[in-house]
């Protein structure tokens, strides 16, 4: 179907300006996309109902989130990884990769979001505010004008946008599409939530209204709106894995999606398979973490009188499993060698593992079981090789 049109610039390029969104021409979902869509909202509702068993949620999302940031940040090329992040939090180094803070910002970007969320409506001041959160003070941030729309062209890939894969609307045609964008977020029509998600996604990379961050920006702004509509209780979906997993058909989709021609039933099936995909996935690692936290319990329970220290530390290792002796310290108020102690009980009952057993000093210990549910296993290799 049509949803806009290139439109040759006066200096030579030709730029893709979308027309009224969302279209006055109904989109017709197909058979397919329409079983993709019932498999989508079954898997979800599932996630819903599992996640609230977990014995806390919100350590499941800390991470969740982190995980997002990394999966999203990668897609645009950083190298650091959640392993990173987990110990730039535990404050076990001082000297990451410089794209670290790129995930950083993201994880605040998300917390801040889900946050702002209790008092702002989605809207584009929120999706401005946002964006200076995500690109503000870090090394994208020069000339890039975080938190505010461009007043200039942009495009992606190439040098230039006459040589560019693809060139959004002009900054004068982008405030007319922002402002149907916008409409579209709190419009009652006949579009199920999943397919709205679906349809915002695309349309804002369609726009791609910032100067630098748009893919990240708009893959928060998927997460946002899922949250708003109520499709889940808890913000438990995040699609950055399965965009990552699939870079090549992820932009490829997108690209179809806005042309002349447009392709809006390919960009909805895989969309749609992504959500279906990656709440399975949310399942089976909520089952796990349940299974984990039951048995690390029961060993919990030997140790006696420094069972009240160890179930706090325990608790303490789902939102950060990457910890030093001092940080024990931190959590418990024990002395360093009550600390040293609680920690080599809980190495001995294979709940903390050393991560390089041939150093004394400086020791990072890790919960490689809870974080292995997250981290894949390249990433580790990866972080064992700095």
């Amino acid at each position: 179907m049509k949803i806009g049109k290139l439109i040759q610039q006066s200096i030579g390029y030709q730029a893709f300006i979308p027309d009224k969104f969302p279209p006055n021409e109904q989109i017709i979902l197909s058979s397919k996309t329409q079983q993709f869509h019932a498999k989508a909202a079954l898997m979800l509702g599932k996630l819903d109902g599992i996640t609230q068993l977990l014995p806390d949620l919100d350590f499941f999302i800390f991470m969740y989130i982190r995980k997002e940031a990394a999966r999203s940040s990668e897609i645009e090329g950083t190298q650091a990884t959640i392993i990173d992040v987990i110990k730039s939090e535990a404050q076990i180094e001082s000297h990451f990769p410089k794209d670290v803070e790129r995930i950083v910002h993201y994880i605040h970007a998300m917390e801040y979001g889900l946050k702002r969320l209790e008092s702002l409506p989605l809207s584009l001041r929120f999706i401005r505010e946002i964006h200076k959160v995500l690109i503000g003070g870090t090394i994208d941030a020069p000339g890039k004008t975080p938190g505010e729309f461009r007043t200039s062209q942009n495009w992606i890939s190439g040098g230039s946008p006459n040589t560019a894969k693809f060139v959004p609307p002009t900054h004068v045609e982008m405030n007319r599409c922002l402002d149907d964008l916008e409409k579209f977020l709190h419009a009652a029509d006949e579009y199920p939530p999943l397919i709205k998600a679906a349809l915002v996604h695309a349309q804002f990379e369609t726009i791609h209204p910032f100067l630098d961050g748009n893919g990240r920006t708009g893959r928060l702004l998927t997460t946002f709106y899922l949250c708003k509509l109520g499709i889940l209780e808890r913000p438990v979906l995040y699609l950055s894995e399965y965009f990552l997993n699939n870079q090549k058909t992820y932009y490829s989709s997108l690209n179809s999606y806005h042309q002349e021609n447009a392709d809006v039933s390919g960009w909805l099936d895989f969309f749609l398979v992504g959500v279906a995909v990656i709440a399975a996935e949310a399942i089976e690692v909520s089952k796990k973490i349940n299974i984990l936290h039951q048995k690390d319990t029961v060993k919990i329970q030997s140790l006696g009188r420094r069972t009240k220290t160890g179930m706090m530390v325990l608790e303490k290792l789902y939102k950060l499993p990457i910890i030093s002796v001092r940080k024990v310290e931190e959590w418990t108020e024990l002395s360093r060698p009550q600390a040293n102690d609680l920690v080599k009980k809980l190495v001995e009952l294979e709940i903390l593992e050393q991560r390089d057993k041939n150093i004394e000093y400086g020791r990072e210990f890790w919960y490689k079981k809870y974080l292995d549910l997250f981290v894949s296993k390249e990433e580790v290799k990866k972080s064992n090789q700095k």
